[in-house]
C-alpha cells in the first residue's frame, strides 16, 4: 500500500495539527514495516509554509519518500484548486492519502482519502477564531463529510460532535484513535534553558497558542484572584506562540495589575517546554474547547497535577480521577482549585500520581496500530463517493 501523508504544518512554528501529524508519522515509521509512505510538505490551498525544508522528512529508509514541493503560493494554490490531469500520478499514484490539516482534496478519483478531525470549534463558537480560519476550517470539514473514504478523529467527543452536525455520514466510516505524549517522561531534560532562574516547583504553568478559546482573560482573572487572596505568589509562566487578539491578552494583564507576575515566553524548544511541565507548581488550561487536548495528556505524562476544564474532550482525556475539572466560564472556580493545590498538602502529589497512571493509557505506538487497520479497513470498504453518489 502506498500512502500519501500530509506533513504541511510539521515545519518549525507547528502546533497542535503540526504534531498530530509529526508524531503519528514517526511512530507509524517505526510500527510499520510493510507499507510505502510520500510525505506531502505542502498540502492544500490555504496553508503555506515559507520553510519546508523543515517539516518532517523520514530519511534513511526507501520506504519513505517527498512529495511536490512549490516554488511559491500561488503556484500551489493552483495545483490543489484547479488539480491537473495529472493530478494523482503527481502525488505518486497513492492507494491512500491522509489529509492532516483541514483541507480536504475533492478531486481524487483513485486514491481513497482518510481525513483526520481535530475539532469543531469553529461551529461551536465562530468568534474563537478569524473569519477566514472558520471558513477553511468549515469549508475542510464540510468537504470531509462529502468525500472523505473514512474519517480519524483525536477523541470520541470529536467523533459524536461531528455525528451530530453531519448526521448522513455513516457511523462506520468513523474512528477516535488515542493520542500520545511525544515525550520521553523517564528521560527528562536537566536544563531549563532560558528559564535557569526559575526553582523547580516555583511556578504554575499553562501552555497553548494564545487565542481566545484557550481562555487566558478568565486565567488571568482567575490567578488575580488567587494573588489577591494569598499576597505574594509565584509567577505564572504561559509557554505558547502568538495567537489572534494577542494585544486583548496583553491588555487584560495589566488591567488587572499582574503583568509583573505573568511571564509570557513565546514558542519554546521541545526541551525548554518538557522541562516546565516536569517542574511547574501545577498545570492549568481551563480551555474552552478542545478536541482532545495535547497539552494536557502531555503535563499528566510529566506527572504535574492538572487543572482543566470539565468541557468537551478535556474529562475524556484526563478520566475522572487525572486532574481537577473546573467550569472554564468561572474564573473563581479556577482560582479555588489552585487555592485547593496549595491548602489541601496531599492533593498535589495524589494528583500527580493519577496523572502518571492516566497517562499511560495513551501512546502514539497504539495510535500508529489503530491507524495501520483503519488504512486496511478503508481500502477494504467500498468508495464512500461511488456509495455516497448512489
Amino acid at each position: 500500500m502506498r500512502i500519501g501523508f500530509d506533513v504541511s504544518q510539521t515545519g518549525k512554528a507547528k502546533a497542535g495539527c503540526g504534531y498530530l501529524a509529526h508524531s503519528l508519522l514517526s511512530a507509524l515509521s517505526q510500527a510499520d514495516t510493510e507499507n510505502e509512505y510520500i510525505q506531502y510538505p505542502v498540502f492544500g490551498d490555504a496553508f503555506w509554509d515559507t520553510d519546508t525544508s523543515k517539516t518532517l522528512c523520514i530519511k534513511g529508509d526507501s520506504r519513505f519518500s517527498r512529495g511536490p514541493t512549490f516554488s511559491c503560493f500561488n503556484t500551489s494554490k493552483k495545483f490543489w484548486r484547479n488539480p491537473p490531469g495529472d493530478f494523482e500520478k503527481r502525488l505518486g499514484s497513492p492507494d491512500i492519502i491522509h489529509s492532516n490539516n483541514f483541507y480536504c482534496p475533492s478531486a481524487l478519483r483513485h486514491a481513497r482519502l482518510v481525513y483526520t478531525l481535530h475539532d469543531l470549534s469553529f461551529v461551536e463558537n465562530p468568534g474563537w477564531t478569524t473569519e477566514d480560519n472558520r471558513a477553511i476550517c468549515f469549508n475542510g470539514v464540510f468537504t470531509a463529510a462529502m468525500h472523505a473514504d473514512f474519517i480519524v478523529s483525536n477523541s470520541r467527543t470529536t467523533a459524536e460532535h461531528f455525528l451530530r452536525i453531519f448526521p448522513h455520514y455513516p457511523r462506520e466510516r468513523i474512528e477516535a484513535i488515542s493520542l500520545g505524549c511525544r515525550f520521553d517522561a523517564q528521560n527528562l531534560p536537566t536544563s531549563s534553558g532560558a528559564f535557569s532562574s526559575m526553582a523547580p516547583k516555583s511556578f504554575w504553568l499553562s501552555v497553548g497558542t494564545v487565542e481566545p478559546r484557550k481562555n487566558h482573560a478568565r486565567l488571568f482573572e482567575a490567578y488575580a484572584a488567587f494573588k489577591a487572596r494569598h499576597g505574594h505568589v509565584a509567577p505564572l509562566v504561559l509557554a505558547g506562540g502568538k495567537g489572534w487578539l494577542m494585544e486583548e491578552a496583553v491588555a487584560k494583564l495589566r488591567a488587572l495589575g499582574i503583568e509583573q507576575d505573568v511571564v509570557l515566553t513565546g514558542y519554546v524548544s521541545d526541551e525548554t517546554l518538557s522541562w516546565l511541565y516536569a517542574n511547574c507548581y501545577a498545570f492549568l488550561y481551563p480551555s474552552l474547547f478542545e478536541g482532545f487536548g495535547l497539552p494536557v495528556l502531555e503535563a499528566m505524562a510529566h506527572g504535574a497535577a492538572v487543572v482543566t476544564s470539565n468541557t468537551s474532550a478535556l474529562p475524556e482525556v484526563t478520566g475522572p480521577h487525572g486532574a481537577l475539572l473546573v467550569d472554564p466560564t468561572e474564573s473563581s472556580a479556577i482560582a479555588d482549585a489552585m487555592t485547593r493545590l496549595v491548602e489541601e498538602t496531599e492533593l498535589r502529589e495524589t494528583l500527580s500520581e493519577q496523572a502518571r497512571k492516566r497517562a499511560q493509557h495513551y501512546s502514539w505506538d497504539n495510535a500508529a496500530r489503530q491507524m495501520m487497520n483503519i488504512y486496511e479497513k478503508t481500502l477494504a470498504l467500498p468508495g464512500f463517493r461511488s456509495t455516497a453518489g448512489a
